[in-house]
């Protein structure tokens, strides 16, 4: 018995790798171009993006391995930020390439943890969907065909409501993701969306001011003036006050 249950982790190891491996040659969707679709199983049952999030910005947060130690970290991050994403109208999308019954049971345990410095555990409103097939990781260019080879890397992808990718970041395994700088990320997409003219510098945080691109003429002629909502630290670095 011991022997067939060693065969047959080896026969799904082996299987694994091979999809995996088929994938190797997977491409990142760019900044600018629509997000993949997919229709998946999830902890909330069947899960179709981005329909069941139309009108929203979305999120996709992948990760490697359920029951590890940085993950678990980084969920229960999300969590206890879960009801500031959605003051900021953004629905959160975990994926991995674990198997639904194993985002359940995860889940279930996380919800029982109390991390230092809280004092309530959380229960997790946002989806945890399965992809063993690597279908969606591999639509999203986030299969790790180097280090770890049929799982996810840390990624994140931004998402407009108009289901564009505005950006993307990419981590380590051995590094855990800072919640705080994904939603100042996400604060200056959404500021730079609802106003185009608005770019935002380094550092940048919300309630600072915003850097402009160029000026219209009278507002040049008013450039550094009292009263003047423009001013400049140089011909090539103009800022608007956020009054």
């Amino acid at each position: 018995m011991k022997k067939l249950i060693f065969y047959a982790g080896i026969m799904v190891l082996c299987i694994n790798t091979t999809l995996a491996q088929q994938y190797i040659n997977q491409q990142i969707p760019l900044i600018g171009s629509e997000a993949p679709a997919f229709t998946a199983v999830s902890t909330h049952g069947e899960t179709s993006f981005p329909d069941d999030f139309e009108g929203n910005w979305k999120i996709i947060f992948a990760h490697p391995r359920n029951f590890t130690p940085v993950c678990s970290s980084e969920l229960l991050e999300l969590a206890y930020n879960q009801d500031e994403f959605y003051r900021l109208r953004t629905n959160i999308i975990v994926i991995s390439t674990d198997n639904i019954t194993s985002h359940h049971d995860w889940k279930a345990a996380l919800e029982e943890v109390k991390p230092a410095g809280k004092s309530y555990s959380v229960s997790i409103k946002f989806p945890l969907v399965a992809d063993p097939t690597y279908e969606i990781s591999n639509s999203y260019g986030m299969l790790d065909s180097q280090v770890s080879p049929g799982k996810n890397i840390r990624g994140v992808f931004f998402i407009d409501p108009d289901n564009k990718i505005r950006a993307f970041k990419f981590y380590p395994n051995e590094v855990g993701r800072n919640t705080d700088e994904i939603i100042r990320t996400l604060i200056a997409l959404q500021t730079h969306y609802r106003d185009n003219t608005a770019i935002l510098p380094a550092n940048w945080m919300p309630g600072d001011d915003v850097m402009v691109p160029y000026l219209e003429h009278e507002e040049k002629e008013n450039l550094n003036k009292t009263g003047s909502d423009f001013y400049s630290l140089s011909w090539f670095m103009i800022y608007r006050k956020n009054d």
